[in-house]
C-alpha cells in the first residue's frame, strides 16, 4: 500500500470515529458508573473499571473481547 493511501485511510477512520463516538456528558457517565457499582452489590475497588465501561457504553464504542465476559 502506498504511503498516500495509508494516510488517507487513517484520515477517513478518524472522521468516522469522531462522528460515531461523540463524548457523553460527565454526569451521564457518572450516573451509569454508579449503576454498575450498585449492580455489583456496592463492592468497592472497581471505580475506574465502572467509569471506563460507562464511558464506552454511552459513547457507542465496543468493549474489547476480554472485557465482555
Amino acid at each position: 500500500m502506498s504511503p498516500k493511501a495509508t494516510r488517507n485511510t487513517k484520515i477517513e477512520a478518524q472522521g468516522i470515529s469522531s462522528e460515531i463516538g461523540k463524548p457523553a456528558p460527565e454526569s451521564e457517565i457518572r450516573r451509569r458508573a454508579y449503576d454498575f457499582y450498585m449492580e455489583r452489590g456496592e463492592q468497592p475497588g472497581c471505580d475506574l473499571d465502572d467509569w471506563l465501561k460507562a464511558e464506552q457504553e454511552l459513547q457507542g464504542g465496543d468493549l474489547p473481547r476480554e472485557q465482555e465476559a
